[in-house]
């Protein structure tokens, strides 16, 4: 029996139409642009037909890949919906599932806890404060079921709810000339260290930060995840470096010691989102993903 090609595939093709952008895609995804380009070039080989022009400059969709793509979409929502269904059949009776967060959002996970709780009472839901590092390991070994984390997320595990964090301001102590001024910009921290973790994957915030600075930048080195950012406030009080902030971290901070400069000209944010198991995915890890999404989606909450 044939039974057409695979799904994988049918998402990417799906993805790089909605960004028309293999590399935009390849990030979303997780996974290399060469691997998302031989995804493609295996889906059109296996369908007989070309459904991407690519130029040096642009990628734009076939007759062929227009008429397809719905198609496609129907298809991905159709296995999406099959395996919720599946994993509301097969739902254990473990009772307990855990939920690691970057501390940043620790608000929002008790929303959803609460929120499961109210849905589900007899769901015990464990909650496991955890810097990108440890939820990528933690969700890779099947420690916990869900993780709210930053980008880059792990490939090939389902992502809901993105929601992001503008980086508008710069944490510096109280006592530091720079806390004088009205703004700052990247340009103008030449002679300041500026913490950065020392893990910085590609595609993340961090990495994209630390291109910006400038050549003659000293980077302090914060711990392995910088996740943990109302913590790393300490090291800026202690005069080890200044701090990149969001805007929800200069909203929920009250230090002396801490001043929050304006910053401008950054363009930087946080992205985050919630990354599960599908093979965790019982009736209880799925009322927790339902959880989330209805949080997220609701037009007058704000997603921490």
């Amino acid at each position: 029996m044939d039974v057409g090609p695979p799904l994988r595939d049918i998402g990417c093709f799906a993805l790089v139409a909605e960004r028309l952008s293999f590399s935009r895609a390849a990030t979303e995804l997780g996974m290399s642009q060469p691997a998302v380009s031989q995804a493609i070039a295996r889906l059109e080989r296996t369908l007989g037909l070309r459904l991407f022009e690519r130029t040096s400059r642009e990628v734009q969709l076939t007759d062929a890949g227009k008429l397809l793509l719905p198609q496609a979409e129907e298809l991905l929502a159709q296995a999406t919906a099959f395996s919720n269904e599946a994993a509301r059949l097969s739902a254990t009776t473990e009772q307990t599932i855990r939920l690691a967060y970057c501390p940043l959002v620790g608000t929002l996970a008790a929303r959803v806890a609460r929120l499961v709780t109210s849905r589900a009472p007899h769901v015990d839901l464990e909650l496991r404060p955890a810097g990108w590092g440890t939820a990528t390991a933690d969700l890779v070994q099947g420690i916990v079921s869900a993780a709210f984390m930053s980008t880059p997320f792990p490939p090939m595990l389902p992502v809901t709810g993105r929601f992001h964090l503008p980086i508008t301001h710069l944490a510096v102590p109280s006592g530091s000339p720079i806390a004088t001024v009205s703004r700052v910009r990247l340009e103008q921290l030449a002679r300041e260290e500026v913490l950065l973790p020392r893990t910085r994957p590609r595609g993340s915030v961090w990495s994209h930060l630390a291109a910006r600075l400038p050549a003659a930048n000293r980077t302090s080195a914060a711990p392995a995840d910088l996740d943990d950012l109302p913590a790393a406030l300490d090291l800026v009080a202690a005069g080890k470096g200044l701090l990149a902030a969001p805007t929800l971290l200069v909203e929920t901070t009250r230090r002396p010691d801490i001043q929050f400069v304006p910053l401008d000209g950054a363009e930087l944010r946080l992205t985050y989102a919630l990354v599960w198991r599908p093979d965790h995915a019982t009736a209880n890890v799925t009322t927790l993903v339902q959880a989330a999404q209805d949080l997220l989606r609701a037009p007058q909450t704000r997603a921490p």
